[in-house]
């Protein structure tokens, strides 16, 4: 089956991917229901008390469902106790079940709750990291296996009017899937079709699917391979977004802001959960504004339309660039910030610019930094500074500039990117240029002019630009990483210079900015914690343990370390980590270098000691 690029309605005007509605105890999604949040409780399912309390919690953030693990049967059957309990004290949102290794508790609580999440990795087959060789009759005769698994819970969920979540884990392929189709976007979507299939034959269909990572990129191309190979398969089933072990703090809100919002920028998602290793109930009003940030968006003024053909949405491949000085081709992306007089001149500034917009007599230019100023300023007071370079509007580059013989930069918009300019771009291999937008739908059309771009083969470095006045610092970094990261994500620049009027967060925005470039691994600035956001099936306090290990190896900006409170998802979905720490048993934990296992079951007070002594072991320890 060959598939088209096209995996949304338009990539210039933003509208809402229709699906098919889906009743979850009354409170639907998909169709044209609003975008549904929700939140996962992480109290062991077995104290009744407590589960409740929280659900309630979450519940009185704002959430629309509220999901509970249910590792065992026994763990399903007080699912009635947990639902009978919230019913009494006047709480009436949907309740899922989520379900990992075990048919019989998912087929429990289908009988009890209003949804029920399935994993296909673990729930049919097993996961024992095996290479696996299939014939294509061998192949047929699994599936048919996992079809018999899967028709009792069907039979369940038609009797109560129970719907299902096909959530599959990047981290959760199965060995099968691994072993002919990799752990690609391509095997996370094949891994729920097979699943889709089946329903549909069998004539179900209140079915909401998942393709959930760690990795933005391979999140979103999966997502976006999934709504094609649907569509040519006339199937629009409601899609559940998230990205797994996002972390907690800034860092948990940038990288699922960057992928969460990547595919809300398309008009695909129905209901959103963001995954903070943080209490459950502030997860929800980080998705609300998330989902709030993308509703009733138009295209204003109207944006040209693209063709969709030019790029696949479906893999990472970065636009071609040439390199001007250290900006473009091969190098790291790089970061602008404005001119700040308590912290710019600061020699340990990450940023390879800054910008001043006039020559005042305060600013004190350092050696050791490159500098961005207007054309006018440069050419009157800086020509012969050598870290000094202009900034062109587009008249000014076009009819008055003298050009610096290495250096300059150029700010457009889309109705400044006309044949005069790309004639006069074609053969500048000394031009920067920067896209800019002040349209409500920006991510489109700054799109649009990166995709003209790409049409006229131009080949200069792009720094992707966008302008807030935006005073709440969790609203400011939810939309610089929705609105950037769709487009780094797409491999369309070599750089981002983001800018806020409002005075309050300013400092904040060169760590936003590198953090927005290492979630959509881009560039590493500092240690990376894969850390998933606790459930019930979590062997540890995970939370405090994740604070513990942040502190003590937040120096070692070259390791990504995963921690993970249980089994379910840890070895897989914290592949690339360096290290991993994940739990075992209650009060053990088992410590990887890399995907392979170096120290089983240590006591969890002897961890993160033995962690360190690992680091050290390899070579990868340097003194804070």
């Amino acid at each position: 089956m060959s598939l088209s690029f096209k995996y949304c309605n338009s990539l210039t005007e933003f509208s809402r991917f229709v699906t098919k509605e889906v009743n979850v105890g009354g409170v639907c999604m998909g169709g044209s229901n609003p975008i549904r949040v929700q939140s996962m409780t992480n109290t062991p399912t077995l104290d009744t008390n407590a589960t409740v309390e929280q659900c309630i919690r979450i519940i009185n953030a704002g959430a629309d469902y509220v999901r509970i693990t249910a590792p065992g049967v026994q763990d399903a059957q007080n699912l009635a106790a947990i639902k009978s309990s919230l019913r009494k004290r006047g709480y009436k949102t949907p309740l899922i079940a989520d379900i990992h290794f075990n048919p019989q508790a998912a087929e429990v609580a289908a009988a009890i709750v209003e949804k029920v999440r399935i994993n296909p990795g673990n729930y049919a087959d097993k996961k024992r990291f095996e290479l696996l060789e299939y014939t294509d009759v061998e192949y047929k005769l699994e599936l048919e296996r996992i079809r018999e698994r899967l028709l009792p819970l069907l039979r369940i969920c038609k009797e109560h009017g129970t719907a299902i979540r096909i959530g599959v884990n990047h981290g959760s392929l199965s060995d099968r899937i691994m072993s002919r189709y990799g752990d690609t976007p391509m095997g996370m979507v094949e891994a729920a079709m097979e699943f889709l299939r089946i329903c549909k034959n069998e004539g179900f269909d209140q079915l909401v699917v998942s393709l959930k990572a760690s990795n933005t990129r391979i999140m979103v191309q999966a997502y976006r391979l999934l709504v094609a190979t649907m569509m040519a398969e006339d199937m629009n089933y409601p899609l559940h977004l998230g990205v797994t072990e996002a972390g907690d703090g800034e860092d948990g809100r940038i990288k699922s802001a960057v992928g969460i919002g990547a595919l809300l920028a398309d008009g695909l998602g129905d209901t959103v959960r963001v995954s903070l290793t943080e209490v459950p109930e502030l997860e929800i009003p980080v998705a609300k504004n998330l989902v709030d940030y993308f509703s009733g968006r138009k295209t204003n003024p109207a944006i040209d339309v693209v063709c969709e053909e030019q790029k696949n949405p479906f893999e990472y491949k970065k636009r071609e660039s040439i390199a001007v000085e250290n900006v473009g081709g091969n190098n790291t992306p790089i970061v602008i910030v404005d001119y700040q007089s308590d912290i710019t001149n600061a020699a340990h500034l990450p940023a390879e610019y800054v910008f001043f917009a006039t020559r005042a007599e305060s600013i004190v230019l350092k050696d050791n930094k490159r500098y961005i100023t207007s054309m006018n300023d440069w050419f009157k007071y800086f020509r012969e500074k050598k870290n000094v370079f202009p900034f062109y509007t587009a008249a000014q580059y076009l009819f008055y500039g003298p050009k610096h013989p290495h250096l300059n930069f150029v700010v457009l918009s889309l109705s400044e990117m006309d044949e005069r300019m790309i004639e006069a771009l074609k053969d500048d291999r000394r031009t920067v240029v920067i896209v800019e937008t002040f349209n409500t739908n920006g991510v489109a059309e700054q799109r649009a002019l990166l995709y003209k771009m790409l049409a006229a083969s131009l080949t200069n470095p792009v720094i992707i630009n966008r302008n807030y006045c935006e005073y709440n610092l969790e609203m400011f970094q939810i939309k610089a990483a929705a609105d950037v990261g769709l487009l780094l994500i797409d491999g369309l620049g070599d750089g981002i210079w983001i800018r806020n009027a409002a005075e309050s967060v300013q400092k904040s925005i060169c760590a936003l900015s590198l953090g927005i470039l290492q979630a959509t691994r881009l560039r590493m600035s500092k240690t990376e914690y894969i850390s998933c956001p606790s459930c019930g099936r979590t062997m540890f306090d995970l939370q405090a343990t994740t604070a513990r290990i942040k502190q003590r190896t937040s120096h070692l900006r070259h390791l990504k370390i995963g921690i993970m409170g249980c089994i379910v998802n840890g070895p897989g979905e914290m592949a690339d980590a360096d290290y991993g720490y994940v739990g075992a048993a209650a009060g053990k934990v088992t410590l990887y270098k890399g995907k392979e296992v170096v120290r089983k079951n240590i006591p969890s007070e002897e961890a993160v000691d033995q962690l360190i002594d690992l680091i050290r072991e390899h070579g990868d320890w340097v003194e804070p």
